[in-house]
């Protein structure tokens, strides 16, 4: 016998290591970290934040020298026929037709261009690196937003798996209760209709956490999304750490270190204000004149016969060079330059708007976030006391009830309340690390969630 138990033992054992190594579980960290690395709108952003890299040494292009080179070879099928007078010819009064050029043209040219005064270039170079930053900030944004959607999900995850801890006591004690009112049913010694009432309660103790499986798989895959993980991927997730919570409702909460220059909304709109003041410079620069160096050669072979690359050519070739600057006068456009201008002006009084709601809005959610945090602390410190004394009440209704001194509306009422209260404080907790993250991303620190 004693053999048998062991052997069962083991088999369990290795049965639950062999589960265990399948499903890694993962703490809040680890699920932040692979999230920043594989989620796909993540993975976007940085993509377009190289292509903003890119846009920029565009930008910075402008203002380097423009070197191209052109190959050309012409077989003049007819030639252009000129109309000559007599006089040229030695036969006054006539006219005269003659081909111009020959039958092969060939050339090899090179071309230069170099931007000397263009205020609009100049211009463009000092936005290039404020470019760079603003998708920079782009990406910082997604991913805060990834960290906080992921920190979200994860928080109820663990509270629905506390409720799904409270349900599967509930249906634990509902079970014996069964089993107990059973026997005393067949001895004679409860009622029937008490009987069915407890199987009543057990059954919609069983029907909610069918549900509530249910919906912590839904949440899970949610999980799973956000992360940029496969669905099919087994995870498990740690019990909720009561203890750093309880610690926090037992002291006072420390709200110092508010400063909206930390948000990445305000950064980034400050950005784009910073680029759209370049634009209208950009725009404003354009009544300047602009001065540019161009520079060319090319080397030209003409023929009668198709020989210009043979040692024996026939053909003369000749070069030529030139180097000059070129002088643009912006006069009239029709005001389209102005009509840039004045819209340039009014994106700034836009964003200077965006900015000021921007202000309000955090500030808002810095301070309801505050109020949350402290609501919950003491609904905490509340609902534990709570369940500390349904407990108590239950336990002492369940003796009296043992001893035939409470009825089972006693009893099932008692556990009720227990599973309320009990349900209630999870709630509260959740409530609580729904606000603390809120907070959290009121400062700017998401990223600090990470570590």
């Amino acid at each position: 016998m004693k053999r048998w138990i062991v052997s069962f033992l083991l088999v369990t054992s290795a049965g639950m290591y062999n589960a265990n190594a399948q499903t890694k579980t993962l703490s809040l960290q680890e699920c932040l970290r692979y999230a920043v690395n594989n989620n796909q709108r993540l993975a976007v952003s940085r993509l377009e934040e190289e292509i903003g890299r890119q846009k920029t040494a565009e930008v910075r292009a402008q203002a380097l020298p423009q070197v191209n080179a052109n190959g050309n070879l012409t077989d003049n099928l007819k030639k252009q026929v000129l109309v000559l007078p007599g006089e040229l010819t030695g036969e006054p009064g006539k006219t005269t037709l003659v081909e111009a050029g020959t039958t092969w043209n060939a050339s090899a040219s090179a071309e230069l261009n170099q931007q000397l005064f263009n205020q609009s270039v100049f211009t463009g170079l000092k936005a290039a690196k404020s470019g760079e930053e603003y998708y920079a900030l782009q990406t910082q944004q997604t991913k805060e937003n990834v960290i906080y959607d992921v920190a979200n999900l994860y928080y109820q995850l663990l509270v629905k798996k506390e409720r799904m801890h409270v349900l599967d006591t509930n249906i634990i004690k509902l079970t014996q209760l069964v089993s107990t009112t059973h026997s005393q049913f067949e001895n004679g010694l409860a009622k029937k209709i008490d009987l069915d009432r407890i199987k009543v309660n057990l059954v919609n103790y069983q029907t909610q956490k069918s549900q509530l499986e249910n919906q912590l798989k839904v949440q899970e895959n949610q999980l799973k999304q956000k992360m940029g993980m496969p669905i099919e991927t087994p995870i498990g997730l740690p019990s909720l750490e009561l203890s750093d919570i309880e610690r926090k409702a037992a002291g006072t909460a420390d709200f110092a270190g508010f400063n909206l220059d930390n948000r990445t909304e305000t950064r980034l709109l400050k950005k784009t204000e910073e680029l759209q003041t370049y634009q209208k410079k950009a725009y404003l620069a354009e009544y300047f004149p602009s001065l540019a160096f161009k520079g060319n050669y090319s080397y030209n072979g003409m023929s009668n016969k198709f020989d210009l690359f043979n040692s024996s050519s026939t053909a003369n070739w000749f070069s030529m060079a030139s180097v000059g600057l070129t002088l643009r006068i912006p006069i009239f456009d029709g005001f389209a330059r102005r009509s840039r201008v004045n819209q340039s002006n009014y994106t700034l009084q836009k964003v200077a708007r965006q900015l000021e709601e921007n202000k309000i809005n955090l500030n808002a959610s810095y301070e309801n976030a505050r109020l949350q945090m402290l609501n919950n602390l003491s609904t905490i410190k509340t609902q534990k006391e709570n369940v500390a004394l349904a407990d108590e009440v239950y336990y002492s209704t369940q003796n009296n009830y043992n001893l035939g001194l409470a009825s089972l509306t006693d009893l099932l009422n008692a556990e009720t309340s227990l599973a309320e209260a009990q349900n209630s404080y999870n709630e509260a907790l959740l409530q609580y690390k729904l606000a603390e993250l809120e907070l959290i991303k009121s400062n700017g620190n998401l990223p600090s969630l990470l570590n």
